[in-house]
């Protein structure tokens, strides 16, 4: 090409570079406040119900395996029962798998005042147990305070920290 030519060329292209006017939008992103406190997260309090609902279903048929797997053992997850010194995630796992491996048979499993509360991925259940079971001649009723602290991992909820503790027989008191 000519020099004169290349140079009319570049001045034309660059004109035409220039002279294209893109649109731009601006858009307008608000940071959203999530209030942990007062927020409820309807779809995660979902799952915890999903998961309480496994969890009596897996009691119910003695798959303790099962149930073990619901935990997040490891050096975080902490235990109390019935007053004594706190466990850790293999004493806790030793004594679920003594309480559910054999527990006789299931007469009762309820729930009583469940209330869930949900902060992110993680959950606070309570709840008083209402549980019967049969031993031969023997019932065994479990009338318990029970808190259960859940963490949301791997998209699944896991037992962290269970706490259980005797109910007043008169459970206004």
């Amino acid at each position: 090409m000519k020099p004169n030519v290349t140079f009319a060329f570049l001045i034309i292209l660059g004109f035409l570079i220039t002279g294209c006017k893109q649109d731009v939008k601006i858009v307008d992103v608000k940071n959203v406040k999530i209030d942990l406190l007062n927020d409820e997260f309807p779809e995660a309090k979902a799952e915890v119900i999903a998961f309480m609902e496994e969890l009596a279903a897996t009691i119910k048929v003695n798959d303790v395996d099962k149930l073990i797997s619901m935990h997040a053992y490891g050096p975080k997850f902490t235990g109390f029962s019935q007053g004594k010194k706190r466990a850790s995630s293999i004493e806790n796992e030793k004594s679920e798998r003594a309480m559910f491996e054999n527990p006789g048979e299931l007469l009762q499993f309820n729930y009583d005042d469940l209330k869930i509360a949900v902060y992110g991925d993680v959950a606070n259940v309570t709840f008083h147990s209402d549980f019967q079971f049969k031993f031969g001649d023997d019932l065994a009723v479990v009338n318990n305070q029970v808190t259960l602290l859940l963490v949301k991992t791997n998209g699944k909820w896991k037992f962290v920290h269970e706490h259980h503790s005797p109910l007043n027989k008169d459970k206004k008191e």
